[in-house]
C-alpha cells in the first residue's frame, strides 16, 4: 500500500473517532447537520463515514429526518472495557499526583456492603505517618473514606442503623454527618480510628453515576490542619473528579452525581 493511501486511511480512522466522540450523554442523538458543527468534515465525507460506522454497528440511524445515535458495537466495547477494568491500575496516576503534591499517605477504598476495602495505598515517606495497607477493611460508617462512600449510597434509615450497629455511632448523628458530606463533597475524620490522625476523603463515581469508591489522604494533625488541609481537600476534589471522568462519569463533578 502506498504511503499516501496509508496516510489517508489513518486520517479516515481519526475522523471516524471524532464523529463517535461528538456524542455525549446530553447529545446522544445527532443529525448530520449537528455533527457537521462538531467535526471539521465536508458533507460527503461525513456521510461516507456515517454509513461506514453504521455498517459496522458503531452507529444506528433513527427517525425522519434522519438522526444518528451510538450503536451496539460501542456497547460491546464498553462491556469489554468495564469487564477488564482494574480500578487500582486506572487510578494509579491520580493517586500518585496526590501523593507527590501532599507527601502524605494516599489510599483508595471500594465499598463491600457494610465494609470498605483498601485496594491501593501509597504510604507517606515522612517518618511520622499513618497507613493500613492494601487489603485492610473497616466498617463503612467509620472514617472519612467510609463516609465519603456511604453518603452517596442512598442507604435507608434502617440500613444506616444496621451499618452502625456495634460501632457506638448514633444513627441520627450519622445521617446528619452524611448530609453534610453530600453538601460539601468531602468527608473528614479527626482521631477517629487512630489517635492524632486526620483523614479527608472524596468519593468518585462510575459511568452510571453510582458511587464507586473513595480516595483519602491521611496524616498527623500537626501537619494536616488549617490552610494545608483546605489545599489538600481542594486537590482531592479535583482529582476525584478526574478519576470519575476516567471511569465515564459525564460531568466529573463528585458532588452532584
Amino acid at each position: 500500500m502506498a504511503t499516501a493511501e496509508k496516510n489517508e486511511n489513518v486520517r479516515a480512522v481519526g475522523r471516524a473517532l471524532e464523529i463517535l466522540l461528538a456524542f455525549t450523554p446530553q447529545d446522544f442523538e445527532l443529525s448530520p447537520s449537528e455533527l457537521l458543527k462538531r467535526v471539521d468534515l465536508s458533507r460527503p465525507t461525513l456521510y461516507r463515514l456515517l454509513y461506514t460506522l453504521e455498517e459496522h454497528g458503531f452507529l444506528v440511524s433513527v427517525g425522519e429526518p434522519q438522526r444518528f445515535r451510538l450503536g451496539p458495537s460501542v456497547a460491546r466495547m464498553a462491556h469489554v472495557w468495564t469487564s477488564s477494568l482494574d480500578l487500582a491500575a486506572v487510578a494509579d496516576p491520580v493517586l500518585r499526583r496526590i501523593w507527590q503534591a501532599t507527601g502524605e499517605t494516599v489510599a483508595m477504598f471500594l465499598p463491600q456492603r457494610e465494609l470498605r476495602l483498601c485496594v491501593a495505598e501509597l504510604p507517606s515517606p515522612q517518618p511520622l505517618n499513618f497507613k493500613r495497607g492494601v487489603g485492610y477493611t473497616e466498617r463503612i460508617v467509620r472514617g472519612a473514606t467510609g463516609r465519603a462512600i456511604l453518603a452517596y449510597m442512598n442507604a435507608s434509615a434502617d440500613e444506616l442503623r444496621t451499618y452502625a450497629q456495634g460501632t457506638g455511632i448514633n444513627p441520627k448523628e450519622l445521617e446528619a454527618d452524611l448530609a453534610q458530606t453530600r453538601k460539601r463533597g468531602w468527608a473528614s475524620s479527626h482521631s477517629e480510628l487512630i489517635s492524632g490522625a486526620v483523614g479527608v476523603a472524596v468519593p468518585f463515581f462510575d459511568r452510571h453515576g453510582a458511587v464507586a469508591g473513595s480516595i483519602g489522604v491521611f496524616g498527623p494533625e500537626v501537619r494536616l490542619n488549617g490552610q494545608r488541609l483546605k489545599q489538600i481537600t481542594r486537590l482531592l476534589q479535583e482529582e476525584g473528579g478526574s478519576l470519575s471522568a476516567m471511569l465515564g462519569f459525564g460531568s466529573g463533578d463528585t458532588r452532584t452525581p
